[in-house]
């Protein structure tokens, strides 16, 4: 049963395709992949993905599998990997192969079959109170920021999420564990080392999170496309919890029912809504001030 769960979650990589036997086959397709559980290893296959756990985390990476010698970026990694004694191997094409048939079935598998991968460890999630623990000195400035992300369930979402995190200094983030996507290798190697210097807690009860967030001196700025006031508006010097809600449905009542404010991104067209990865860089943008 928990598996079975698992998989019907990782069906949210399947959100890209437009037309429902598209997505009906997408869905059939990753049902057959293997399940990753919280404690199995991840397979990244992004250099960056790799590299930065090798900075941030050397121990937590336990190999480096190449399918042939390996050359720039890779070539680099795996000197580093050598210098850190993390174990560097060479598979031939033949184990190569084998490991495409293991997946034969799945185009989107097939393709995440490249020329190297790493071994590593899942970055264990932090409590809510060391989330928040240095909210109270935020202060009256811009740049404070943590972010929210209430059931979204595409990986390639919440790794592209992650990513723009890091590279705005976002201060941590809180995922919805429920309904969600895991944090899993696709999220990881999406985020391109965005996962390794970004705090993150997993929970079940986001109203919970946002109780804590709020004692903690934050407030809550919630997204919505029917929302009246403009991002533009809204006061940077505050340090704000940014909610970002699921691809189809937006933030859950609950959630909009514990926001301080909610904002909107204007549009200038006949198109009124963004991808909710490109809605996320726009207002952290915004927020951050920089």
């Amino acid at each position: 049963m928990a598996s079975q769960y698992i998989a019907n979650i990782r069906q949210g990589e399947c959100t890209k395709y437009q037309t429902l036997p598209q997505a009906n086959l997408c869905k059939q397709a990753i049902l057959q992949l293997p399940i990753e559980s919280e404690n199995s290893l991840l397979e990244l296959k992004n250099p960056h993905a790799v590299r930065a756990a090798l900075e941030h985390r050397p121990a937590a990476v336990k190999e480096v599998v190449f399918y042939s010698p390996p050359k720039g970026m890779w070539g680099r990694i795996a000197d580093q990997a050598k210098e850190l004694k993390v174990p560097v191997r060479i598979h031939d094409q033949k184990e190569k192969q084998e490991a495409k048939r293991t997946y034969r079935g799945s185009a989107e598998k097939e393709e995440r079959i490249g020329h190297a991968f790493a071994k590593v460890e899942p970055k264990s999630p932090i409590s809510l109170e060391k989330m928040f623990s240095s909210a109270s000195d935020a202060g009256e400035t811009e740049g404070n920021l943590w972010i929210g992300l209430d059931t979204l369930q595409d990986p390639h979402n919440v790794g592209a999420i992650f990513r723009t995190a890091a590279f705005f200094g976002v201060r941590g983030i809180v995922v919805t564990k429920n309904q969600s996507a895991p944090i899993s290798s696709t999220v990881y190697d999406i985020a391109a080392g965005g996962l390794e210097s970004v705090p993150f807690a997993i929970e079940t009860n986001l109203h919970r999170s946002l109780k804590f967030a709020k004692r903690a001196g934050l407030w809550i700025l919630g997204t919505s496309e029917h929302a009246e006031k403009s991002i533009w508006e809204i006061d940077r010097r505050r340090p704000w919890m940014l909610l970002l809600g699921n691809e189809q449905k937006g933030l859950r009542r609950l959630t909009i029912d514990n926001c301080d404010e909610l904002a909107i991104i204007p549009a200038h067209s006949e198109v009124k809504s963004l991808n909710v990865s490109v809605a996320a860089g726009i207002m952290t943008s915004i927020l951050v001030g920089k």
